[in-house]
């Protein structure tokens, strides 16, 4: 009696974590969305953000009508699951828990592929192609491995999705971003049309991107071992869902530091994930040794997946997703048939090559990887090319330089603070602005009435006005500030801004490709100077910013023909004094 009573509570405590798993696997939707966001530019992270929040929302829709069935209904044949409506016709033995488990799994796969064709591509078409996934691409698949379909006959192991999901993704986008084409200025070409250079294009918040790996390796806990049948296999999981991502990290930063001269924080944020996603299907297979040679090889494999893609295949992936999913699902799904023990809780069935246990698991795992390749190839590839030939895959020329946000949103900005409150993409026609009449001027009857003086041509000043510009390190600035007060100048506009000198700055790397001109920040100082002597103002510049190195700044002096001050049309000299 009391191993009946513990059994059903057991029973009921991990159908409990299983929907917990389900929350945590939904939670990486916004793990997926902060890593697209910040490995991006800041025009476009609105975009990227509805595509995230879409792929979820149009995936449960076409999940309901066609996709869970297709994924677990009655087998039919090994290659589908039977089409059926018990969602609406039998809800009250419709199996809850499968569903939304397998919903967050679905928008998952979908959403990797938004990463690798960020930046250019139209929202509508990207919400068809995910629809595609959701509906068909990922159900039939997955019905072969999880839902009773052929490989799962034949044993296949792939526990929580390297092959299923992962790959699946990468595969789509790695087609995906290579119909696409390359952002605008990724690639460089001489005159015959032939590339001769790769430009990095730096992620505008990698906070963010940090931020959103974290979110994901929280949430791959759940990813992993929300189908843990025991308290040992579960805590096995989280071992080797551990070990995996902080191995691949370690020996990314590695790599990275000897190959590039220091360590390439996009990088290894990308390594956290690709040993996430290498150590998805064989981790309740494999243990701890097992789990390290499996982080080390990711760490390689998505720098080198990067590098690829970039000098070799010139194929624009801007956030890494080929080789993070696709390179490491395909790794990951090999790996079970590398690393499988029966050490690990759970597994008295799985024994790979390294464990003693022959190539035929090997070989079930080589084949299972290559048909859902076919699969998805061949279909990813038909619903791109009819969405191409159909409603268009790119967004224009325009709006990619203007950005996502604005042309498909209308949002000047996702970071409306920071939005320029005008356009610089068109100007307006002439005379398109009409000057509005004199007697419709607005008054301010509050302020206190001056003398205004009519503007004129500008007169020859009574002293001679200069404009000094000074550019400084940002460090220097309160030097600098402090000896114009010292002599007498409190008037100064100050602006950050970024550049560099003759030097170019110091030859850096972004995910192993090199920044041709280093861009440093600076600050810019203009002062204009009528009674201060322009020689005292340069002087006490130069003794304030002093260092000795390269990067002190540069001092640029220019004549000023005239100011006027609006408020009083006071011009010319009169116009740079205080108020008295």
């Amino acid at each position: 009696m009391t191993e009946e009573v513990w059994s059903a509570l057991n029973g009921q405590i991990f159908g409990v974590w299983f929907l917990i798993g389900a929350a945590l696997v939904f939670w990486m939707q916004a793990g997926f969305a902060m890593v697209e966001a910040g490995f991006t530019r800041a025009k476009n992270a609105g975009n990227i953000i509805m595509k995230n929040l879409m792929d979820f929302c149009i995936g449960t829709v076409v999940f309901i009508l066609i996709g869970f069935s297709l994924l677990l209904g009655e087998d039919l044949l090994g290659l589908i699951g039977k089409p059926g409506f018990d969602i609406f016709t039998s809800y009250a033995a419709f199996d809850w828990s499968n569903f939304v488990f397998n919903l967050v799994f679905c928008a998952t796969t979908a959403t990797i592929v938004s990463g690798a064709m960020a930046e250019r591509t139209k929202f509508l078409s990207y919400c068809i192609y995910s629809a595609v996934i959701s509906a068909l691409i990922y159900p039939i698949e997955a019905h072969w491995i999880w839902g009773g379909g052929w490989l799962a006959q034949m044993g296949f192991h792939d526990f929580a999705g390297s092959c299923a999901i992962h790959m699946v993704g990468g595969i789509s986008a790695l087609i995906g971003a290579k119909i696409l084409g390359p952002r605008m200025g990724k690639f460089g070409r001489d005159k015959s049309g032939k590339i001769t250079q790769v430009n990095a294009f730096p992620g505008h918040n990698l906070p963010l991107g940090a931020l959103g790996v974290f979110i994901l390796w929280l949430g791959w806990y759940g990813f992993n071992g929300a189908a843990a049948t025991s308290l040992e296999q579960l805590g096995s999981i989280f071992v080797t869902t551990t070990i995996a991502p902080a191995v691949a990290t370690v020996t990314c930063m590695i790599f990275t530091w000897v190959k590039y001269g220091k360590p390439d924080v996009s990088m290894c944020l990308n390594a956290s994930l690709a040993g996430l996603v290498a150590i998805t299907a064989p981790c309740d297979v494999t243990d701890a040794l097992g789990s390290i040679v499996i982080g080390a090889v990711a760490g390689v494999l998505v720098v080198f997946g990067v590098w690829a893609l970039d000098y070799k295949l010139r194929i624009d992936d801007p956030v890494g997703a080929v080789a993070v999913h696709c390179l490491n699902g395909i790794w990951g799904t090999v790996a079970v048939g590398l690393f499988a023990t029966t050490a690990a809780p759970g597994n008295d069935t799985y024994v790979g090559l390294f464990y003693g246990g022959g190539v035929s698991l090997l070989a079930l795992q080589m084949l299972g990887m290559l048909s859902v390749i076919l699969w998805t190839a061949v279909t990813i590839t038909i619903t791109f090319l009819v969405i191409k030939k159909t409603v268009g895959l790119r967004a224009s020329q325009e709006e990619e330089i203007t950005g996502l946000d604005a042309t498909e949103h209308g949002l000047p900005s996702a970071y409306a603070d920071f939005a320029p409150t005008t356009s610089l993409t068109s100007l307006p026609e002439e005379n398109a602005y009409p000057e509005p009449a004199a007697s419709k001027a607005h008054v301010d009857e509050s302020a206190p009435a001056q003398a205004v003086t009519r503007i004129r041509t500008a007169p020859e000043s009574r002293m001679k006005l200069s404009n000094v510009t000074i550019l400084c390190n940002q460090a220097k600035f309160e030097d600098l500030k402090t000896a114009m007060n010292r002599i007498g100048v409190t008037g100064m506009t100050v602006t950050q801004v970024l550049g560099c000198g003759i030097q170019k700055g110091k030859t850096e790397y972004y995910r192993g490709v090199p920044m041709a001109i280093n861009l440093l920040p600076k600050v810019q100082v203009e002062i204009v100077v009528s009674k201060v002597p322009v020689a005292e103002v340069i002087d006490a510049a130069k003794k304030s910013l002093y260092t000795g190195h390269i990067g002190d700044g540069k001092i640029f002096v220019y004549d000023v023909e005239n100011v006027v001050k609006v408020r009083t049309g006071e011009e010319g000299y009169d116009a740079l004094q205080g108020e008295e």
